[in-house]
């Protein structure tokens, strides 16, 4: 999965990932969000939420793997428990922009067994939360405060720690619930700062703001809650990726 964000990056080529809640999993629903995926493909599923339980993140990638066999689907864990060896990868989360040890290294250690053992390719990732307006879930469960919206230089020079500690990815969320999306300049600070793929997401309910981010210099982004709710959006978000590819 590294490899193929790697290269579409070079091939100057966008990426979009729809984020699954499994604590929100409706068959019925989501059978029409696939049907919709085969007229408007993404490049990527990533499942997780910060309360999964564990019988619907299994039914969950279950029904992604039969219907749509093509498409990695990648865990987006919040816990160590929410390991799953029928998924393709996992983004293997370090919350940088936090102090809370069991997000940087606490939860690593329990889940480091099972990883081992689940053959899932291990994605390290540099997670920052980014201040979106309001408080998320996200840093309500990790007990720490996200980073200042108007601050593109901490963000940097976060995300240039991380990288020099081999992190090979960099995530900029909002949280899920952003009334505004991680602003461009923090994106094209971050951009300049690190040679890693760069993920987005939170609070991009627009095509204008999917193709904002990406031309700041986001590699991939990622849209959840807005599918979730209008299905119909998502033609609108693979064209807004479409036209910021190069």
């Amino acid at each position: 999965m590294l490899d193929k964000l790697t290269g579409l990056r070079l091939r100057g080529r966008k990426a979009l990932a729809v984020l699954l809640d499994p604590d929100d999993f409706e068959p019925a629903r989501l059978q029409h969000l696939l049907l919709l995926t085969r007229q408007h493909p993404v490049d990527f599923f990533l499942v997780g939420g910060s309360l999964v339980l564990t019988e619907h993140q299994a039914a969950l990638i279950a029904l992604l793997k039969a219907e749509a066999p093509q498409v990695p689907v990648l865990l987006f864990p919040s816990h160590a428990l929410h390991v799953d060896p029928a998924a393709d990868g996992i983004l293997l989360l370090s919350l940088i922009s936090g102090r809370n040890p069991d997000f940087l290294i606490g939860q690593h250690v329990v889940a480091a067994p099972r990883l081992r053992q689940s053959g899932l390719q291990i994605l390290p990732t540099g997670y920052m939360l980014v201040d979106s307006g309001r408080p998320t879930t996200a840093s309500y469960i990790s007990g720490t405060a996200p980073l200042p919206h108007d601050k593109p230089g901490i963000a940097a020079a976060t995300a240039l720690a991380g990288e020099q500690l081999g992190l090979r990815l960099m995530y900029l969320d909002g949280g899920s619930g952003a009334q505004h999306p991680v602003s461009a300049a923090m994106i094209r600070a971050v951009r300049e700062a690190v040679e890693v793929p760069i993920i987005v997401g939170g609070g991009l309910n627009t095509a204008g703001k999917v193709h904002a981010a990406l031309a700041a210099g986001a590699d991939m982004v990622v849209v959840g809650n807005h599918i979730e709710r209008d299905p119909g959006f998502l033609a609108e978000a693979v064209a807004a990726t479409r036209s910021a590819d190069h």
